[in-house]
């Protein structure tokens, strides 16, 4: 029996602005700050924010209470390309390299 461990390719890439499509934070719209593909997930600037309690340290003798950002599985978010949140396909382009494109615009991104 072989395990198989690849990681599936993301619709998903740093800097790609994109929609959140279902939770909590549904309809707000934010940049992607990293992706976390074995997880499949991504955390976006803005959206999905959580508050973490932080324990006081030598380095922050304080602690306290921050906001920051958690990650959303990618299932949950969709592409923005020209304004339009849409479903994104792989298709070859003139060169022949394999791009991704926006199903409802036709355009490459």
């Amino acid at each position: 029996m072989q395990n198989n461990t690849r990681t599936k390719k993301l619709h998903i890439c740093k800097n790609d602005t994109v929609k959140i499509i279902a939770g909590n934070s549904k309809g707000k719209t934010g940049k992607v700050i990293f992706v976390l593909q074995k997880e499949q997930k991504a955390i976006i600037q803005g959206c999905h924010m959580i508050t973490k309690h932080l324990k006081p340290t030598a380095a922050n003798t304080k602690g306290g209470i921050i906001k920051k950002e958690a990650p959303i599985h990618i299932s949950n978010i969709m592409l923005v390309s020209s304004g339009i949140a849409s479903r994104i396909g792989r298709k070859l382009d003139d060169m022949g390299k394999l791009k991704r494109y926006s199903k409802k615009t036709e355009i490459f991104i």
